[in-house]
């Protein structure tokens, strides 16, 4: 029988499963969130445990790591996952409680199904069935679930640090993979680096009757002047000596490129746009996403932002900006760069505070991982699986892919372009989930030589 038809008998068992582990509301951001933390990895060690593996929970100067390992044998497989999710604010947006899975449709609605408990419980769903149907792994099977990744994962670079020679491995999955906007699946070999700052004005000591609005000095007209010389009109990164920074991409990562049918039609539909930015299309729109540095602003707040008016002249302004970095570029040069950036034009008044940064990792698109994981896509009948140099966005896979030298890829595709990940109402397709489970259970048995 076919690996997916025997799950078909599974389906309630392993979606119930999937709804208890979402009703846990991890936040990590809340700082009120310790009790629930501890529940929610205890509860993740359990399930470890009751799928046949060792494990155990180790203590980290944040939220403990959950660490688990099965099989014996010379290979080992590491896989990484985060059992914390994003808050679920606004609520008013939540078509249902957001801790409260709920289907509708062909969609699983709940806070962290797509991000990234829906990925976790798949990975030991799948071991637990391999071990039910063929019994003791011929390799090491290593879990590192951690409880920080959505405030930055502030505690797990030292603890990799520390447990080198328990996270060794050939290869490791990191966390979920996503369908692109053709329900096609998709495999990343990377993720580009993060400098994330706030950029911070101040003018009088207090806000101003607007009248003197042509003799005071305005924070918010200093940002933007500053911001201005940081990218064009015309879109261009004019940062002194970033670019310079940047490595170029290699042959075979444009090789990849050019073989992903890129659907920016679709994309601009799923934003309500008429067009992207600076009017890029296709391949070029394609390269840009995955291939180049971005400088994007993220927030901005000063004066009077409330109904109606007030006249004033604000006493200070703030800028949150994210740079989306490649190869090459190191979130604290690129820091040490925009400090020197606005010094040289005068702009040293301008604060800039280093808020979070995250190195780029990548591993090479015909690395074995890679093959194994496309040809697993192939087993379950699905020959239309991509590989993606990068994912665009960021994490800390180079503690692992960099730091460990393992070769790391996203693969699995529990959410899709639907999933609205980090937004009210998040979902997966069930039938997407259910594939999941199975896409890993038949991996486990490839990388075991079946």
């Amino acid at each position: 029988m076919e690996l997916r038809e025997r799950l078909v008998g599974m389906r309630e068992e392993l979606l119930e499963e999937l709804k208890e582990f979402l009703r846990m509301p991890s936040v990590s951001a809340r700082e009120d969130g310790g009790g629930a933390f501890r529940e929610c990895a205890e509860w993740v060690l359990g399930k470890l445990e009751e799928a046949g593996a060792r494990a155990r929970l180790l203590e980290t100067g944040g939220h403990p790591v959950v660490y688990a390992e099965a099989g014996e044998g010379e290979g080992a497989l590491l896989s990484y996952g985060h059992y914390d999710v994003q808050p679920p604010e606004p609520l008013e947006l939540w078509e249902s409680d957001p801790f409260e899975p709920a289907i509708r449709g062909d969609r699983l609605y709940a806070r962290g199904v797509a991000d990234d408990k829906g990925d976790v419980l798949a990975r030991i769903q799948a071991l637990r069935i391999y071990l039910r149907e063929h019994g003791e792994l011929p390799f090491r099977l290593r879990f590192l679930i951690e409880g920080e990744e959505e405030v930055g994962s502030p505690s797990l670079g030292p603890f990799v640090r520390e447990n080198a020679g328990l996270l060794s491995a050939d290869a490791c999955l990191w966390e979920g993979s996503i369908k692109d906007e053709a329900g096609r699946p998709v495999i990343f070999c990377g993720t580009k680096g993060l400098a994330y700052v706030e950029l911070r004005a101040r003018g009088p000591s207090h806000d101003l009757h607007s009248m003197y609005g042509g003799i005071a000095p305005n924070p918010a007209w200093r940002l933007v002047q500053a911001l201005r010389t940081i990218k064009n009109e015309r879109g261009e990164i004019t940062l002194d000596g970033f670019a310079e920074l940047a490595e170029p991409p290699s042959p075979e990562d444009l090789e990849a490129i050019s073989r992903i049918p890129f659907d920016d039609a679709a994309l601009r539909t799923a934003w309500g746009v008429e067009e992207l930015d600076r009017g890029l299309s296709g391949r070029e729109a394609l390269e840009e996403m995955l291939l180049r540095p971005t400088a994007n602003i993220a927030g901005m707040h000063s004066g009077y932002t409330g109904p109606g008016s007030k006249t004033i002249v604000p006493s200070e302004a703030f800028v949150k900006m994210d740079f989306r970095l490649v190869a090459g570029q190191s979130p604290s040069r690129v820091v040490q760069l925009l400090r020197e950036h606005l010094r040289r034009r005068g702009m040293e008044d301008i604060e800039v505070v280093d808020l979070h940064g995250l190195e780029p990792a990548k591993t090479p698109v015909n690395a074995p991982i890679v093959r194994l994981a496309k040809e697993t896509w192939s087993d379950l009948g699905r020959d239309d699986a991509l590989v993606y140099p990068t994912i665009g966005g960021s994490g800390p896979t180079s503690l692992i892919a960099t730091g460990l030298g393992i070769p790391t890829i996203m693969a699995g595709n529990v959410a899709d372009s639907e999933s609205r990940i980090h937004s009210p109402n998040e979902s997966v397709r069930v039938e997407d989930y259910l594939e999941t489970v199975a896409y890993f259970v038949r991996l486990f048995e490839r990388f075991g030589g079946r």
